[in-house]
């Protein structure tokens, strides 16, 4: 009964072809979808202010089988009533895959039930797996393992950070709205560089969701979250430790940004993070992130200089890593110095450069000259036979010949960055190398270690000293006291007294000489060599390092009334 119909139509009989009854024709049911913009407001009869507002909608969002029958017929319904379709933009989604990459269906049983789905992840991981694992209207694979891979990466990773700014916050006593913090432009290139890229984000993930486009947006989201929490917060811990408050004032207003950003594809865990860290401090927020403005991005705080400066500086610092591992040095052990070669190195600021050589554990950085470089490592130059082959065919073998004959290191410089040389090969003529035509080998040095990228190269000084070994020695036992005092159970801020003891006379030696550096690492009050009087306190504990490091070590946390 609730089917339109058109007009009777008249049956035949078999038997005698006399009219033997009329039945009504029901329109295909799909009309009933096409003309549900205006018939669901019982257009034009009433609501006709409301139609109005609302016709034609913004979008339409269906799977891709909808295209003949939603898609089609709410456009030509909606072209021949209002001579425009009811929509401005279709959201065509791709089918959901099974982890085998099968299409889900009850007949293979291979279904994932969404409530199963969060109340293992969350419906927060779902929901930014949904939007941001790949584009709306590609077909993706849905399984336990690719949402876990989420939390992982992004919405753990978002949280601690949080709770990092939370906990130092706290424990400085820092309030947004009473505690000044100096302008933007006097802050450090660190903090410039990580509210530059906020409003950044904010601009670009702004353009994408016009697009439609959530897995652009949902990765730049992503790559933010890891840049806050793995370079500018690991950076910046010292600052934190000693409650600076430019730093906390940078990472607050960092998190703001991205928890409006990230509302729309994680709302559960940004309004727990909004409720607790933002409404709280002004009373002109509202009190849910679903209901604050839109962040809007200051276009004079984006710095892209300042971005293509720590894009350097983050890409030194990994070839820097490479050259580490590469050579076999522990990261805690302290090295004489880094030669670094890169454009742009020349006029990288010191104030980034110091993060490189903290970063690399070197006392100091030197630029890595051609010449330099070339007392490095030991060049070998040999013809690629299969790129010359291709064009000198029978004559290969004499331009082989020419290019072993060439100096290496020399032909190495020239071919480096995309370059070229000619030579002259007798009964050949003249010829032209390219990268892609010689076969380079770069072999460092006793004594060194090598990273080379795209025309960048960072080379460290293997050589130990006994004063870069004291050093390296008593980084390893700020280790271990830092893992007493987690073992402990200890507040970051808790101040501690610490004593030692061992015999080893070089390991003595490293502490006497490094006692300082300890007790500022460790928030070690006072720092004494021997056992303490007593081990009564219910406070106290006894650490006894095992393996390398033949030491006694004793902590105790200070009340919070001492000196």
């Amino acid at each position: 009964p609730h089917r339109p119909f058109v007009d009777d139509v008249v049956v035949p009989c078999r038997e005698c072809a006399e009219p033997a009854r009329r039945v009504p024709e029901v329109i295909d049911c799909w009309y009933d979808s096409g003309a549900m913009p205006f018939a669901q407001l019982g257009y034009p009869h009433r609501n006709t202010e409301e139609f109005d507002r609302s016709y034609p909608a913004d979008f339409i969002c269906e799977a891709i089988d909808q295209t003949r029958g939603w898609f089609y017929t709410l456009m030509a319904i909606g072209t021949l009533v209002f001579d425009r379709s009811s929509y401005r933009n279709v959201v065509c989604l791709g089918h959901i895959l099974d982890e085998q990459g099968r299409k889900m269906s009850k007949h293979i049983g291979n279904v994932l039930e969404p409530m199963a789905l969060m109340d293992e992840h969350g419906a927060d991981a779902v929901r930014w797996f949904m939007l941001a694992g790949g584009s709306p209207w590609q077909s993706r694979r849905v399984g336990h393992s690719a949402i876990a891979d989420v939390v992982r990466k992004t919405l753990l990773t978002y949280w601690n950070t949080v709770s990092f700014q939370s906990l130092y916050a706290r424990a400085a006593g820092y309030s947004p709205a009473t505690t000044p913090a100096p302008p933007v432009a006097d802050r450090p290139l660190l903090d410039r560089w990580a509210l530059s890229e906020a409003h950044r984000v904010a601009r670009e993930v702004d353009v994408a969701l016009e697009e439609f486009d959530t897995q652009s947006a949902g990765r730049m989201l992503a790559t933010y979250v890891d840049d806050l929490s793995n370079w500018y917060v690991r950076r910046s811990r010292r600052r934190f430790w000693d409650g600076d408050p430019a730093a906390l004032a940078t990472l607050h207003e960092c998190l703001r940004i991205l928890t409006l950003l990230m509302a729309p594809f994680t709302p559960f865990i940004t309004e727990r993070v909004w409720a607790d860290m933002f409404a709280p401090t002004s009373p002109d927020l509202p009190e849910s992130v679903h209901l604050a403005q839109w962040p809007q991005c200051d276009e004079a705080l984006i710095d892209d200089a300042l971005a293509t400066s720590m894009a350097l500086v983050r890409r030194v610092v990994e070839l820097g890593r490479g050259a580490r591992a590469e050579g076999k040095v522990r990261t805690r052990q302290p090295l004489a110095r880094a030669l670094v070669s890169a454009s742009g190195w020349g006029q990288l600021d010191d104030e980034l450069r110091a993060h490189v050589a903290e970063e690399l554990n070197v006392l100091r950085l030197d630029s890595l000259s051609g010449q330099v470089a070339d007392e490095l490592v030991d060049v070998v130059a040999k013809a690629n036979f299969r790129a010359l082959g291709q064009r000198y065919g029978k004559q290969t073998p004499e331009v082989a010949a020419a290019v072993a004959a060439l100096d290496a290191g020399s032909l190495a410089s020239s071919l480096r960055d995309g370059g070229s040389t000619t030579i002259s090969v007798e009964g050949v003529g003249e010829v032209t190398l390219g990268p892609d035509d010689v076969v380079i080998t770069e072999t460092p040095r006793e004594g060194w270690s090598v990273a080379s990228d795209s025309g960048a190269s960072v080379a460290l000084d293997l050589t130990l000293t006994d004063e870069l070994v004291r050093a390296g020695t008593a980084r390893e036992v700020i280790r271990l006291v830092q893992e007493a005092r987690k073992g402990a159970d200890y507040d970051v801020s808790d101040r501690i007294d610490l004593w030692w003891s061992s015999d080893d006379p070089q390991l003595v030696m490293a502490l006497v000489e490094h006692a300082g550096t300890v007790a500022q690492e460790v928030l070690a009050t006072t720092v004494e060599q021997g056992a303490p009087a007593s081990s009564d306190d219910e406070h106290f504990i006894v650490h006894l390092a095992e393996g390398e490091l033949p030491i006694r070590l004793a902590i105790r946390r200070r009340a919070a009334d001492s000196d």
